[in-house]
């Protein structure tokens, strides 16, 4: 075991090998495009940090350096609480072939001393800390991240068998409100595939079916209600207010409904479809000039003769979870603002050959829905087509 003076003579060393830099020189170099790297653990940067500063602790560098940043060349300052930590994790770095890399004189103890400027993100609860940690510590996400899933809002149209995954795993990541609209009853036939629900709960709406589940998993999340069928009356008022919405009803009425309140409110909807043993995911995001709308896939609903009998045509058990998974993912992407969202693309999966293709989406500017020449003519519910799985 290194005694105290190993300790010293290695920081030393590191000091002649790697470099140090005043705080007040790292924010001028972070001003012209240094990177500033905070290495201290999540629960230290919670109480605050460089502004324009991006945290990532010591301990995951290996594993996440290349996401955050693949730029070999690009110059990085680390920065910890007193300034050793920030040295060895600037060897690290210079191991993994970044060649420009500093440390931070005195870390974020000397940069708060000499009053330079600071963010304050306000520090998690210990429940909360504790419960998304390891979400926390992925670039891109951290305090501020987990807050705006705290405080994030969605509207999610259907308790089945889309509906169920997405609901759990969505309360799982924290997000801060969900809505359940649906006005069906749990039956047996539908816990083949509506994980969400439970034999003990047959009978009961699935709405607070759901409910239950959810707020044993995380009592944090708030779970509204909504026990009604979406119609052309109410739309706008069970959709607006909310970040996003979710289609998780699987029906081409409520698809219809909810595209034409997405164009109207600007709300992203977050599509799924499923028959038998395929599925369909995309984002519709109207806030997005290029993005195409559900009408752009669809411009017209099918004749009741055409549309398949849900019923009848069946669903393996297992493709709901897997749809509804994806789009609860394409929801926690819109909300934090990472990766690329299926906007303009049409994720299609074949269960039975595990093939998954991604399909070009244009935006048809013909389109009835969105396209230029569009007249919006209110809402219309559409009678006799099939309901959701």
């Amino acid at each position: 075991m290194p005694n105290a003076n190993d300790t010293e003579a290695l920081i030393q060393r590191l000091r002649g090998e790697i470099g140090e830099l005043a705080p007040a020189d790292a924010l001028r170099r972070q001003a012209a495009g240094a990177l500033l790297l905070d290495v201290r653990e999540e629960s230290e940067r919670a109480a605050g940090m460089p502004v324009g500063a991006q945290g990532l602790s010591r301990g995951f560098l290996e594993l996440q350096i290349d996401e955050l940043e693949p730029d070999r060349g690009r110059e990085i300052l680390t920065l910890c609480q007193a300034g050793i930590r920030s040295l060895l994790a600037a060897r690290t770095l210079r191991q993994l072939g970044y060649t420009n890399v500093r440390s931070v004189a005195g870390g974020y103890a000397r940069w708060q001393h000499e009053g330079l400027p600071i963010a304050h993100g306000g520090a998690l609860d210990a429940d909360a800390a504790e419960r998304y940690a390891r979400q926390i510590n992925l670039p891109g996400v951290g305090v501020a991240g987990q807050r705006r899933l705290a405080a994030a809002r969605i509207a999610l149209v259907g308790a089945g068998g889309l509906g169920a995954p997405a609901a759990l795993y969505l309360a799982a990541a924290g997000v801060g409100e969900i809505t359940l609209i649906d006005d069906d009853r749990v039956e047996r036939s539908n816990l083949q595939r509506q994980i969400i629900h439970a034999d003990a709960r047959v009978g009961m709406a699935k709405t607070e079916s759901a409910r239950i589940a959810l707020a044993a998993l995380n009592p944090r999340v708030r779970v509204e209600l909504r026990d009604t069928r979406l119609r052309a009356a109410n739309v706008e008022q069970l959709v607006a207010g909310h970040d996003l919405i979710i289609d998780g009803a699987d029906n081409f009425p409520t698809r219809y409904l909810l595209t034409a309140a997405s164009i109207r409110l600007k709300l992203p909807l977050v599509y799924g479809a499923l028959e038998r043993f395929s599925g369909q995911v995309s984002v519709f995001d109207p806030r997005d000039p290029h993005s195409p709308c559900y009408r752009c896939l669809y411009p017209q609903p099918p004749d009741a003769d055409a549309a398949p009998n849900c019923s009848a045509a069946g669903v393996l058990g297992v493709l709901p979870g897997l749809v509804g998974l994806l789009q609860a993912t394409e929801a926690l992407k819109l909300l934090l603002g990472l990766g690329t969202p299926l906007v303009g693309q049409l994720l299609l999966i074949n269960a039975l050959d595990m093939d998954f293709r991604k399909l070009r989406l244009p935006r048809n500017p013909d389109c009835p829905g969105c396209g230029a020449n569009a007249k919006w003519s209110g809402y219309t519910d559409l009678e006799g087509v099939c309901a959701g799985h």
